[in-house]
């Protein structure tokens, strides 16, 4: 990898938000590796700009987006259910936590701003299969490098969190790296 990618890295935490956690309505199987690593590149004073981002429904969904919020309706008025995990609440008043309603975090217009400023994305967070694949695609189609650290992201399942990590591999190095906190940190610090 070129030590000049990080540089001025973008520490992207995805949707670490309450009702992903264990024994949720929408658990993914990894959660409490993927806080613990995450907390440990907080704690690492590596020095990335660091956003977070919630999911909360629309109040004016679109197309498919209006059944699916009324499928998980329950889910969507639950307040405590939609907020950050108690280990980043409060991190929301140090670091910027922007909120989303579908997929992709790049379709929020500061976080395009912050990657385009920074020299790569390091993505992290939840679900694997789905807001955080959909949020690396937008980031290389915009051709953003990005760091894909498969221990501090969870899925649904391992199955599919494998099946995430192997769709990512068929893409060019060009576009992205895939390594555990461990071997960023590594790199990053030496």
């Amino acid at each position: 990898m070129n030590k000049q990618l990080l540089e001025n890295p973008l520490l992207l935490v995805i949707d670490m938000q309450n009702v992903y956690s264990n024994g949720q309505k929408w658990e993914c199987s990894n959660f409490n590796r993927s806080l613990n690593q995450i907390k440990k590149l907080l704690e690492s004073n590596t020095e990335e700009k660091i956003i977070f981002t919630k999911y909360i429904a629309s109040d004016e969904p679109q197309g498919i987006w209006k059944n699916y919020n009324i499928e998980n309706s329950d889910v969507n008025l639950d307040k405590w259910l939609n907020e950050l995990v108690d280990d980043f609440k409060e991190l929301q008043k140090k670091y910027k936590c922007y909120s989303k309603s579908v997929y992709s975090s790049y379709s929020i217009e500061q976080i395009r701003k912050a990657a385009s400023d920074a020299s790569c994305v390091v993505v992290t967070g939840v679900v694997a299969e789905c807001c955080v694949l959909s949020t690396v695609m937008s980031l290389i189609d915009a051709g953003v490098y990005v760091i894909y650290l498969k221990d501090a992201v969870a899925g649904v399942n391992n199955e599919t969190e494998e099946a995430t990590i192997k769709v990512l591999e068929g893409l060019a190095s060009l576009h992205l790296s895939i390594m555990t906190t461990e071997e960023y940190l590594q790199i990053k610090l030496n």
